[in-house]
């Protein structure tokens, strides 16, 4: 009997990916006795543009690579960045569903996301397509699953770990370790990243 791929898809502008985008992967991961992981870096994240200036993707995409290093079962992947035009998950879930017909495909969000899922384009392409893992932090219960979706629900450790402060930690020279990976650290530095006035 053929074994098929159980794949999670974990996406995000990651701008800059730290611990806290780590610690969901490897736990939802562990608890759903995935295959993979793919950290799936926004081409162009059409819910974030205009909001903020946001890094470019090939400088993201080398963070993510930078953070997962060879941590078993997680990877980089630039399968939107590759793509042109706005990043849609439906659009990833069916190139990755063409690649491999029988694979498992769970797509990986946070509650502040799942809370928003109905607004997401294509949505119904994205139910038909994946079961929604909604990731709660210990003693919270975030969004309720949509009437029609599989949902699941993986509980993984606290870490108040924001993006936004990251970026104003390296313009303002405060510490970064234990935050981000070493590998990230370096990334940013050998890039000049965030060296500009930062916006939420």
């Amino acid at each position: 009997m053929a074994v098929h791929e159980r794949l999670g898809i974990f996406g995000g502008t990651f701008d800059p990916p730290h611990v806290g985008h780590l610690v969901t992967a490897v736990n939802v991961r562990h608890e759903l006795a995935l295959d993979r992981v793919l950290l799936v870096v926004s081409g162009q994240p059409w819910q974030k543009l205009g909001t903020r200036p946001i890094s470019g993707a090939e400088d993201r995409f080398a963070m993510v690579a930078a953070a997962v290093g060879d941590v078993e079962g997680i990877e980089a992947s630039r399968i939107e960045i590759d793509r042109a035009g706005m990043s849609y998950t439906a659009d990833t879930l069916a190139v990755l569903a063409a690649e491999e017909p029988d694979r498992e495909l769970f797509v990986i969000l946070g509650t502040d996301a799942a809370a928003g899922l109905a607004t997401w384009e294509r949505v119904e392409e994205v139910r038909d397509a994946a079961t929604i893992v909604v990731v709660d932090r210990p003693g919270s219960r975030g969004a309720e699953p949509l009437p029609g979706w599989s949902w699941l629900r993986v509980e993984v450790p606290l870490l108040d770990v924001s993006s936004t402060d990251l970026r104003a930690r390296v313009l303002d020279g405060r510490p970064l370790d234990y935050l981000l990976t070493p590998g990230v650290i370096a990334c940013i530095h050998d890039r000049g990243l965030y060296r500009e006035s930062v916006a939420s």
